[in-house]
């Protein structure tokens, strides 16, 4: 038997749905942010790596050559560093044979 809907049922089903989609914007905005949260984490993480990687480099070949390399291409040349320059910029700064270099990494 076919039942009429009321004013009164019909608000309530538009509020309902209004809420819903609400809701469901709301937890896709979420959903959003937090992956670029996790992004943008994700990368500071790789610049730490870098940097990590270059100084591990740098102590490998004052260990086998007796000092420090002078530069960054000296270390992608001969040790096999393996650095994306598109991704990350690198500021090497060698001061003296028997001092560890200074590193920064930055992501671009």
């Amino acid at each position: 038997m076919y039942h009429e809907v009321t004013y009164d049922q019909a608000r309530r089903r538009t509020i309902k749905r209004i809420a819903i989609a609400v809701i469901l914007v709301m937890a896709l905005a979420l959903a959003a942010f937090a992956a670029m949260v996790a992004q943008a984490r994700a990368h500071e993480q790789a610049a730490v790596t870098v940097r990590e990687s270059v100084l591990n480099a740098a102590k490998q070949c004052c260990a086998v050559e007796g000092s420090y390399p002078a530069s960054l291409e000296h270390l992608e040349r001969e040790y096999g560093l393996v650095i994306n320059h598109e991704d990350f910029v690198v500021s090497y700064e060698w001061f003296a044979d028997n001092v560890l270099p200074s590193v920064v990494v930055t992501a671009r």
